[in-house]
């Protein structure tokens, strides 16, 4: 639970315990992925509006589980999705998703910089 000494509790973010919990989840989910990535159809099976006709007309008036989030991100998501890792997709680009890729990425996500000029972030301007 939040308290008053826990950041998310003035921010409004989830606390850093729902974090952990969900992103182990993630992790689980994008190893899984990436452990077995020809289970995936190379080309999406989907066809124009498929996509958007399965998301609701309006966001949720209050925020969803992450259970229910992953869920809609495997109905919904998943199937419009070109899988550039699938070991048959031999076009255009090599996969870039690699795992240092991803942990990188995420990195970079956490600190969410904004490298607009060298005084706002001089690690990420240089």
């Amino acid at each position: 639970m939040s308290t008053a000494s826990d950041p998310s509790a003035t921010t409004g973010d989830l606390p850093t315990d729902v974090f952990r919990k969900h992103g182990h989840e993630l992790i689980d989910w994008i190893a899984g992925y990436l452990d077995n990535p020809g289970q995936y159809a190379v080309l999406s099976q989907s066809r124009p509006g498929d996509t958007i006709a399965a998301l609701p007309t309006a966001a949720p008036a209050k925020g969803e589980e992450m259970t229910d989030i992953l869920a809609d991100f495997q109905r919904v998501i998943i199937p419009g999705i070109t899988h550039w890792n699938n070991p048959s997709f031999l076009a255009y680009f090599a996969i870039s998703a690699s795992i240092p890729g991803i942990l990188g990425e995420m990195l970079a996500t956490a600190l969410d910089t904004n490298a607009m000029l060298w005084k706002s972030s001089p690690s990420a301007t240089e």
